[in-house]
């Protein structure tokens, strides 16, 4: 098999260096294509539910949220196993599906069945899905180097300007907020006050969200005008908070300012964050979208960070906490210094030895050819281009070299036989 394979080689050359420069150039298309990644992504294929009740203990959550949402979830085709995990507050279950499954048609079947389940929750309770993230989502973090700001305008700033344009960045499935304070209307009751003006702390929430509303009118024709009527009632500063009247006391309105005051400040936080001990920072964390390609999607977000700059308050930039091209870019650096370093040793070693320069071409033009075969049978298979896989390929570079040089040497010794 191996003769016949080699006789019809020397007779067919044209035809083998055709088929060399086709896996070629299909090998240069696969490396250009084929994503690329730090490390192997071994996260299961699962969908996260998440659900937030604060205030409640992580018995209330498991009893009141997490059990219906998990018995209701059984029997979702392809499922592997269903887990959760409750705390205070905070509800989060896993659906782990089949590894052939697509994430997105997974998605789809869990979120129909949570349309179900939903009825079975507390009122107001509400279960989101998770990004369309796996564990290793996370590409890029960044904090907000801003001296002299505001903890709480610097997450203001992060939750409403800048998460909201690096979202659109492709690839990125979620941009999620840390550190600083988001800002809060906050009423703090005095007790005593409600209970000499009989009023319970209900009644003050019921009136607060009751006046917190824009209502619709109906529409007013006049002098064949039409005017649409609708009563303006959201609330814009503390002053509306204040003035909101609870209840009427002998003809004299009790306002909220009577019973509580009322002051702008941070919601509970259950951590800080901090850099370098360099004190609290703001910033966010990059999630990448399931089966994109890492390093393109830095790149776009760099980009977007550059045109987003441009926008913030002055003495405001981002600086780089964690940047996962760094070690995308080492990476391939590596196989590279690999890859020309055995190139060169091949040919002086067989020049040295042989003293035929085409010898020493055949072995070496193995080499390259193998690398790029590799990267095709990668791109078929969907194994992305990361520390393993490019180790791997490091690696057997060097039995390629050993196995070209023996064949090379052997064909040698036969001619040199045959000539002599």
């Amino acid at each position: 098999m191996i003769d016949a394979l080699i006789t019809w080689s020397l007779k067919n050359r044209i035809v083998v260096l055709l088929m060399s420069a086709a896996v070629a150039a299909y090998g240069i298309f696969a490396v250009k294509n084929t994503p690329v990644d730090a490390i192997p992504d071994l996260s299961e294929n699962q969908v996260i539910i998440f659900t937030e009740w604060m205030g409640r203990s992580p018995q209330i959550m498991e009893d009141q949220v997490t059990y219906p949402l998990v018995s209701n979830l059984q029997g979702i085709p392809k499922v592997k196993n269903i887990r959760a995990n409750s705390m205070f507050g905070m509800s989060f279950v896993f659906v782990v599906f089949e590894d052939d499954v697509d994430i997105y048609w997974a998605r789809t079947r869990v979120l129909e069945r949570l349309n179900y389940a939903q009825r079975l929750l507390p009122e107001g309770v509400v279960p989101t899905l998770g990004p369309d993230g796996t564990g290793l989502g996370h590409i890029y973090w960044y904090t907000l180097d801003a001296p002299g700001y505001d903890l709480g305008e610097l997450r203001a700033l992060q939750d409403w300007y800048i998460r909201f344009a690096l979202q659109t960045v492709k690839g990125v499935s979620e941009v999620a907020s840390y550190g600083g304070f988001q800002k809060q209307y906050q009423v703090v009751v005095d007790p005593l006050k409600l209970n000499y003006y009989g009023i319970s702390i209900m009644e003050v929430a019921e009136k607060i969200k009751a006046n917190n509303n824009d209502v619709g009118g109906r529409k007013f024709e006049q002098s064949d005008i039409g005017y649409i009527i609708r009563g303006l009632g959201y609330i814009k500063d503390m002053r509306e908070i204040e003035n909101i009247t609870l209840k009427t006391l002998n003809s004299i309105p009790i306002k909220v300012r009577d019973v509580a005051a009322v002051q702008m400040g941070g919601e509970l936080r259950l951590g800080i964050v901090e850099e370098n001990g360099e004190g609290e920072k703001v910033g966010g964390i990059v999630v990448m979208r399931y089966g994109e390609n890492a390093k393109d999607v830095i790149d776009r977000l760099k980009e977007k960070l550059k045109d987003v700059e441009k926008g913030l308050p002055p003495g405001v930039k981002f600086k780089m906490a964690y940047d996962r091209s760094d070690l995308i870019e080492a990476t391939i650096a590596t196989l590279k210094e690999a890859v020309i370093e055995e190139i060169i040793v091949v040919c002086i070693v067989l020049f040295i030895f042989l003293l035929h320069v085409r010898s020493t071409l055949i072995v070496v033009i193995t080499i390259p050819i193998s690398v790029l075969i590799s990267f095709i049978l990668m791109s078929w298979f969907g194994i992305t281009s990361n520390i393993m896989s490019l180790a791997g390929i490091a690696l057997a570079v060097g039995d390629l070299v050993d196995a070209g040089i023996v064949m090379v040497e052997n064909a040698m010794k036969s001619l040199v036989n045959e000539t002599e």
